[in-house]
């Protein structure tokens, strides 16, 4: 089995990252209007303010796709073809959310997306744990912000049927 030269690394890992901010670029876009949207909706006292999205947000997808990469360059010696392909399954969903939530106002399909997306998660996190377990644990962020994400989506759907019915 050949390794991977200097630059065949490089350019997997610019791939990986561009993939996960392909998807975040997708979701900004169903976002534009998301930080006047938030601050519309009734919100629970410990919902986070809008401005931390963005920054937390460019950090989970930047560790995505080192987790991803991380994961590739293991192909030599590992099947990886699964856990990759949980990950853009889950990174898809994770796109689609933004638009089911700012652009459709779809709470209850919305909320059924994180639950969904946090199942994805934690498959993903764990096939990703044993190619390697740097991976893994690169997704631990991600998947504790999700679960912050699935009850916030759950109480300000409830709390604004009016808006997210």
């Amino acid at each position: 089995m050949q390794s991977l030269t200097h630059r065949q690394q490089y350019m997997g890992l610019a791939g990986w990252l561009l993939l996960a901010f392909i998807a975040a670029a997708i979701g900004a876009v169903a976002s534009v209007n998301a930080a006047s949207f938030y601050q519309q909706l009734q919100q629970p006292s410990w919902a986070p303010p809008a401005g931390v999205f963005g920054p937390i947000w460019t950090t989970l997808y930047t560790l995505m796709g080192i987790a991803a990469w991380c994961v590739w360059r293991e192909k030599p010696t590992q099947n990886v073809r699964p856990a990759l392909t949980l990950f853009v399954v889950q990174l898809a969903l994770n796109a689609l959310w933004s638009w089911l939530y700012f652009v459709w106002h779809l709470g209850a399909v919305a909320f059924a997306g994180t639950v969904v997306l946090w199942l994805l998660i934690l498959a993903t996190l764990i096939a990703f744990w044993r190619i390697k377990p740097l991976a893994g644990a690169l997704l631990v962020p991600y998947l504790a912000w999700v679960t912050l994400a699935t009850a916030l989506t759950w109480s300000t759907w409830h709390l604004n049927p009016q808006i997210l019915g």
